[in-house]
């Protein structure tokens, strides 16, 4: 008999978690029951397979029940007597047996109905004696009606009469009151112009909005999806990390951004995680980062090894000593320290000249998330655990811990001069912390679902744009991208142009603009001084991440469908 291994249902189960969007359930049981480790080959397996398998299963209980049946007739009807959880918790004896006794019982049931549908017919016949004498009674009184009827229509018509007179009398007073409420509303708005918060739909775009094909080139050579891009500090490089095991640097120039389709392997280096196959799933690039200098690219693998990679593509250094998937990592602005976040639960500080580990930081209880640094010592690391740590490297504990999320922290981001820190969370809140004080200084709560992401705008004190306010901007699964007032904590504008969960937002370097990106395969780019969207591009799958040249002229984005798309951003 076929029978199916542990390693086999242990694939099916991971696989089942990762197509229905619980990401980290599926790294952890990858994790732990070494999927990276199996000869299955993951292309072979279509989706929806563990629902298959459990679906044939129930199936074939069902049938194998119903072998002492005689004919189709039986076979169709016993199938309705059995539970899904009569096949589940139940041998094939017991499924046989309650079949047996509802049979019985049906039996039982349709001897009842016959004699049931005898009362009936003896009842009927009863009844239409009786109804026939009713006919003859109700014609009578039919009779005295009708000349009723005749009398009460001359009243009727009379009565019309009247009440038209009175209607028109009514119209006519209406019209004089909605004139003065009119008047009145208009006097109330001039001085009732608050600053309320803006609700900006996408019923405010038009046609002329959609970035036309001429302004998009389209980025393609990766072989599975692309879940991260970064533009290099300085030049024309973009850097994109993908499930196919490689991370890419792709040259944009001037003369090649409006072309279409690239593919040509001149303008792309290829970052190989792996030697020989490329569908290994260990070796998926899950988080990338230019250094301050664009000299290095680090990439980050679901094997736990962080890499840094020169410019022209060579692999410099390989940092070893997780024991999971990194999920995020970030270079300081310095560029002497690589820190890393794992599956692992810790967070590591490498030292890049030295090529290995300053220091491993072991405080949460569940894998740490998000990384971000306040400066070139000190950090902060998130995670499941419902947590946020301040860390300091040379210090062995926290040097501020933050507690107040009920729910996986699933970012933190520093505002630019490092005095305060937003969190999000799948709590659907975000929050605003001071190294001040223990409890958040602001609790933002206007997203209906879990937020993905929060950004900073680069904007006010410490900034390129120091007169202009410094704003928050929130992403979440209710679709919404939400900007908040970090002075008050009041929410300014709720941007609803997307109809699908929104995992990416980037701000323009000159703070003016927002690019979001979403699961509806739009991006949308909003001009925040006009509140609405001035530029849309849909493309062929859901994005995971958009983000900004340095000149503030184009936009990457990263798709599901294997592949990258670059914008010429020209207002």
């Amino acid at each position: 008999m076929t029978s199916i291994t542990s390693v086999e249902l242990n694939y099916l189960v991971f696989r089942y978690l990762q197509e229905s969007g619980f990401t980290h359930s599926a790294f952890a049981l990858g994790y732990e029951g070494g999927i990276n480790k199996c000869t299955i080959d993951g292309n072979m397996i279509p989706p929806g397979a563990l629902i298959t398998f459990v679906q044939k299963g129930l199936q074939y209980l069902e049938m194998e029940a119903n072998l002492t049946c005689q004919s189709d007739a039986d076979v169709d009807e016993d199938f309705s007597f059995l539970q899904p959880l009569d096949l589940i918790t139940k041998d094939v004896n017991e499924l046989q047996q309650i079949i047996k006794e509802k049979k019985k019982n049906l039996h039982k049931d349709r001897e009842k109905e016959k004699e049931k549908e005898k009362d009936k017919d003896r009842d009927k016949d009863k009844d239409k004696e009786f109804e026939r004498e009713h006919e003859r009674e109700c014609a009578r009184v039919r009779e005295k009606e009708r000349h009723e009827r005749e009398k009460e229509k001359e009243k009727d018509r009379e009565r019309l009469e009247s009440e038209k007179e009175r209607d028109k009398q009514l119209e006519d007073n209406s019209d004089r009151r909605m004139v003065t409420d009119a008047e009145d509303k208009h006097e109330e708005n001039e001085f009732f112009e608050g600053p309320e918060p803006m609700d900006i739909s996408i019923t405010s775009t038009s046609q002329t909005c959609e970035i036309p094909s001429s302004d998009v080139m389209i980025l393609e050579g990766h072989t599975s999806e692309v879940c991260a891009c970064a533009w290099s500090p300085i030049g024309q490089l973009l850097a994109s990390g993908s499930g196919d095991s490689t991370a890419r640097i792709w040259t944009i120039t001037e003369g090649t951004s409006r072309s279409g389709v690239q593919n040509d392997p001149l303008n792309v280096l290829v970052l190989k995680h792996v030697k020989g196959r490329t569908n290994e799933k260990s070796k998926d690039v899950t988080t990338l980062d230019w250094n301050g200098e664009g000299t290095l690219l680090a990439t980050g693998s679901y094997d736990g090894q962080a890499r840094i990679w020169s410019t022209d593509g060579e692999l410099k250094t390989t940092l070893s000593k997780h024991k999971g998937p990194i999920f995020t990592l970030k270079w300081n602005k310095k560029g002497d320290y690589l820190l890393t976040g794992s599956c692992d639960k810790t967070a590591i500080v490498w030292d890049v000249r030295a090529e290995e580990w300053k220091q491993q930081f072991e405080f949460h209880s569940g894998p740490t998330l998000d990384v971000d640094w306040r400066n070139n010592v000190s950090f902060a690391t998130s995670s499941t655990d419902n947590m946020i740590y301040v860390c300091k490297v040379g210090e062995t504990r926290p040097i501020k811990s933050f507690a107040g999320h009920q729910g996986e922290v699933n970012c933190v981001k520093w505002d630019p001069t490092g005095s305060l820190l937003a969190s999000c969370s799948d709590d659907i809140s975000a929050k605003i912390w001071s190294m001040k004080q223990d409890k958040y200084v602001h609790d933002l709560r206007e997203h209906s679902k879990e937020i993905y992401t929060i950004r900073w705008s680069p904007t006010g004190p410490g900034t390129n744009n120091p007169n202009q306010q410094l704003v928050l901007a929130s992403a979440s699964f209710d679709s919404t991208v939400k900007l908040w007032d970090v002075e008050f904590g009041k929410l300014l504008s709720s941007l609803n142009g997307h109809r699908e969960p929104v995992y990416s937002v980037a701000f323009s370097p000159n703070g003016e603009y927002l690019a979001s990106g979403s699961l509806d395969r739009c991006i949308n780019i909003w001009s925040l001084k006009e509140g609405k969207i001035v530029k849309t591009y849909t493309g062929n799958g859901g994005i995971f991440e958009v983000c900004w040249n340095k000149e503030g002229d184009k936009i990457a984005a990263c798709f599901a469908n294997n592949t990258v798309c670059v914008l010429d951003f020209r207002m």
